[in-house]
């Protein structure tokens, strides 16, 4: 049997040519090779949405997070979703990248790296620190290390919250760990696979840092959070449309006027009050006091009315422990008497001498001021004791306020 030969215009679209009459198959083998070509498995533009959403909404979250840690205004935007085979993961690594290593424990399981450049490394840590966030030349270090991975732990706890309320679920987080990218990355991902990256870009106000913060995911976990977060959606949708269509108003079917009540069945249902009822083509008279007519008909007799009885807020009197006091019975304290006070210029205190009268601000017989320490406690009137002053008290202010 003699085999079939080919067209030239089907050789063509096998090699990736356009030149067919079929529009259709041209274009899908078009898709088909710019999907292969770097040899990772491709998510869909759906796919892609999703995993911005999640990034969008957790990384926000974190942004918030990292600007109460560095007290600057921080920036978390743009992501951009790509996959990537594990090769050209690894081409893409160069020694001037710090990465910290957080592991989803509870909700989902996978691996999420976070890299960054050394040099945003020390500006975050020197910031976390109280600096300016000025960048110093050298190694990264293992203060630098400690630092950034504080930071991280902070922000991608915050984003797994932001993630547990998308998927209605509790997201967990292990302890993150801060290493160099040097690190055998298999201990981290597991056997090598395909990849996702998520790019975003890292503002820090007054162009302390304007960088790239990159999420690197293992491919199968990305499609679990894709799958979680369409799932949850469509959980929502379906919760919604019933609450829809109970909303839908129903058509409106004029009922009929009721029938006029019986007399007796009118008077049963009206208030009767003590005013007397006006008829409807007369006007009310002027000493028509109807409001103080149904108030005072309203009063129930039986109700029990009582005088309201309010805390009193007085403070009551301090009782200090006779033990505690015992301590302070042998200390020593200073008692002073204040007769009076004046107010005098420097050039009038200048002029003192001897002979000088001072004239003070109490009378004659005033009582005079007791004072402990300084402190005011009591008042009392000056007596003799055998030819020294001394002083009879007469008033001794609240005891509370004499320690």
């Amino acid at each position: 049997m003699v085999a079939e030969m080919l067209s030239q215009e089907e050789i063509n679209a096998l090699l990736g040519g356009v030149t067919t009459d079929d529009d259709t198959v041209g274009s899908e083998l078009k898709q088909n090779v710019s999907e292969t070509k770097s040899g990772a498995v491709t998510l869909s533009v759906d796919e892609i949405d999703a995993l911005g959403e999640i990034g969008n909404i957790s990384m926000g979250t974190a942004a918030t997070t990292l600007f109460t840690l560095l007290n600057h205004k921080v920036l978390i935007t743009t992501p951009k979703v790509e996959s990537m085979t594990w090769d050209e993961f690894v081409e893409s690594i160069t020694d001037d990248l710090t990465a910290v290593s957080v592991d989803y424990t509870e909700g989902f399981i996978g691996s999420n790296l976070m890299i960054l450049k050394d040099q945003d490394v020390k500006v975050i840590a020197d910031l976390m620190m109280g600096g300016t966030g000025a960048y110093v030349e050298g190694p990264v270090t293992e203060l630098h290390l400690s630092a950034i991975a504080e930071s991280m732990n902070q922000m991608i706890g915050s984003s797994s919250t932001s993630m547990a309320q998308i998927f209605n679920k509790k997201i967990d987080i292990s302890p993150p760990q801060a290493i160099k990218m040097d690190t055998d990355l298999e201990s981290i991902f597991g056997p090598k696979g395909d990849l996702v990256k998520i790019a975003f870009r890292l503002q820090i106000e007054e162009n302390i840092i304007d960088s790239e913060l990159m999420q690197i995911l293992p491919l199968q976990f990305a499609k679990d959070l894709i799958a979680g977060l369409l799932a949850q959606e469509e959980t929502n949708a379906q919760q919604v449309q019933p609450a829809q269509q109970a909303t839908v108003q129903q058509p409106q079917v004029a009922s009929p006027a009721p029938a006029p009540a019986p007399a007796d069945t009118v008077s049963q249902a009206m208030p009767v009050y003590s005013e007397p009822v006006q008829p409807m083509n007369h006007q009310p008279m002027m000493q028509h006091t109807s409001g103080y007519a149904r108030q005072e008909s309203s009063i129930r007799p039986d109700v029990d009315v009582q005088t309201p009885q309010f805390q009193s807020f007085d403070s009551a009197p301090k009782v200090y422990p006779k033990e505690n006091m015992d301590i302070l019975m042998d200390v020593s304290l200073e008692v002073s008497v204040e007769l009076g006070r004046a107010s005098r210029k420097i050039k009038e205190i200048l002029e003192f001498g001897p002979g000088s009268i001072i004239e003070l601000n109490r009378l004659v017989g005033e009582p005079v001021d007791v004072l402990v320490n300084g402190k005011f406690i009591a008042t009392g009137e000056v007596v003799v004791i055998d030819e020294n002053f001394g002083i009879r008290i007469t008033d001794i202010i609240n005891p509370e306020n004499r320690i």
